[in-house]
């Protein structure tokens, strides 16, 4: 589709639509009452088959670089938009149904979405939230009444799945492949359309900064903010230990939020390398410790579709270089808060946190799991005996025969440091804690959980995914009735499908 940005599109008609799992918070975000969400008629706008007044259905058209490779013309093949929604103190809102059919972008696909990538979409996106990472919205999920023909490990063997759509929401959903798409076709027009009402809609206080001139200067700003918060939504992913698990620059948002939720996952053993993406399985491109050096080359490519709108090399490359350094800053900020400390205190504190990754690294060690236990180590004690720190550790390790001595001494010589900086530290023992809880999270949606949530559903219940609604709401909190949700991966779910990695398949 040549000159244009988006292209019309109607929903395809379901048979039986069914809302089994929404959002209070987004429902509240949009206006929209308590009755109006339980009514029959709600189901079926959010699965598109009533069209209300006002609305106009549209499909995005943008192109991208996938696993590093020049993809032409994609789309929007799978989400349309429903329109604009006016909100009282969050601006506009374009809602959006994904798995709602074909659109002029679908290619030879059938436009729909599976239950069980729909329920990992509806849920991690209001997980995210909550967990304080700038998202796409989730309103609501709802089955269509379809059956979904679908191969989930490309393998030949397809089979029929349940269909279902999830409503989106976001302030934008313009991608890094948006604008990169009339670049590629020299249609600077258009690029500078795209440009102009991304800066307009979504940085308009960069545009007041330019007294409303939009030039040269006003373009660089704006990739400059745009480079920021990409920096700062990555460092929160390794934050909370989160792969996105397909960096694509046509899934990369021009806002710095998180969008699309395919083959994602958290790390559960702490691991750099690991991906759960199927597809990437060998070349790792999108795996946990590439995201920072790949959200900079995503941000390379942006910087070349914009360049007819700047024509000064110099000053793109400059504002990529900084990236580099502000996410070094970044991720030092975030480690010294990980580790409970009030202000970062230069090469020790970084030797501190890359000599502990190595740690965690050496011996299958659960991420998350073990920062929520480092805040309980005692601190106050001027020597560590092994009975002080081993219980620290007993509960993140999948298997304690790899604790060898000589790892038990390196661990030993690790806390006995981190001991003696937290008592440098101009900050009490409770002020620790409290700074390290409500960074580190208790809760994250962990493959195994989603996927019981799953099988549930595809037998018709839908109580987990109620559950995980509502643990994932309060990340941070002891919640210690579900414990159980807060444990490591169990074995089982070692390389169970669903469990350890992903395919794309929706």
């Amino acid at each position: 589709m040549h000159n244009a940005a988006y292209s019309w599109a109607k929903p395809a008609l379901v048979s039986k639509p069914q809302l089994i799992a929404y959002s209070q918070n987004v429902a509240e975000l949009l206006g929209i009452s308590a009755v109006e969400l339980t009514s029959d008629e709600f189901a079926e706008i959010f699965t598109g088959n009533k069209i209300l007044a006002g609305m106009q259905h549209f499909a995005m058209c943008y192109g991208g670089h996938q696993f590093g490779h020049w993809a032409g013309q994609l789309g929007d093949g799978r989400a349309i938009n429903l329109g604009e929604v006016v909100t009282n103190n969050h601006g506009l809102k374009t809602v959006q149904l994904k798995g709602a059919g074909r659109t002029p972008y679908s290619r030879s696909a059938d436009g729909l979405s599976v239950l069980r990538s729909s329920i990992r979409e509806f849920l991690c996106s209001e997980a995210m939230f909550h967990l304080g990472v700038p998202t796409t919205r989730a309103l609501s999920l709802c089955l269509t009444g379809e059956q979904v023909n679908r191969d989930m490990f490309y393998d030949g063997h397809p089979k029929l799945e349940l269909g279902a759509v999830v409503c989106r929401v976001s302030s934008s959903f313009l991608r890094f492949g948006s604008f990169q798409l009339p670049a590629a076709r020299k249609d600077v027009s258009l690029l500078k359309q795209l440009v102009d009402y991304s800066i307009s809609t979504d940085f308009p206080s960069l545009l007041s900064d330019n007294a409303g001139v939009f030039n040269s200067k006003l373009y660089l700003s704006w990739f400059a903010e745009v480079s920021e918060r990409t920096c700062s939504l990555i460092v929160h992913w390794l934050r909370i230990g989160f792969v996105h698990g397909v960096m694509n620059t046509d899934n990369m948002s021009i806002i710095g939020e998180t969008i699309d939720y395919g083959p994602y996952g958290w790390i559960d053993n702490f691991d750099i390398h690991w991906t759960p993406n199927t597809t990437d399985a060998q070349g790792k491109r999108y795996c946990f410790g590439a995201q920072a050096e790949i959200g900079q080359w995503n941000l390379f490519q942006l910087a070349n579709a914009i360049f007819p709108l700047i024509n000064d090399a110099e000053a793109l490359n400059a504002l990529l270089n900084e990236y580099a350094d502000n996410y070094q800053q970044q991720w030092l900020l975030m480690m010294t808060k990980k580790l409970g400390f009030t202000q970062y205190q230069g090469d020790k504190d970084q030797q501190l946190f890359t000599d502990l990754e190595g740690l965690l690294s050496a011996v299958e060690t659960d991420m998350t799991v073990f920062y929520r236990q480092l805040a309980k180590l005692e601190i106050k004690k001027e020597r560590l005996q092994e009975q002080d720190w081993l219980p620290i550790l007993d509960p993140c390790i999948y298997d304690l025969e790899e604790l060898t001595d000589t790892f038990k001494v390196q661990w030993s010589l690790w806390f006995s440091r981190y001991i003696v900086r937290c008592q440098l530290d101009d900050n009490s023992a409770e002020a620790r804690i409290v700074l390290m809880n409500s960074t580190n999270p208790k809760f994250v949606l962990r493959n195994y959980l989603a996927q019981q949530a799953i099988e549930a559903a595809e037998q018709g219940d839908y109580g987990e995914i109620a559950i995980l609604q509502k643990i994932l709401q309060c990340p941070y909190d002891e919640q210690s009735e579900y414990q159980e949700y807060a444990q490591k991966r169990p074995e089982w779910a070692r390389n169970k499908a669903g469990c350890s990695a992903l395919s794309c398949s929706s």
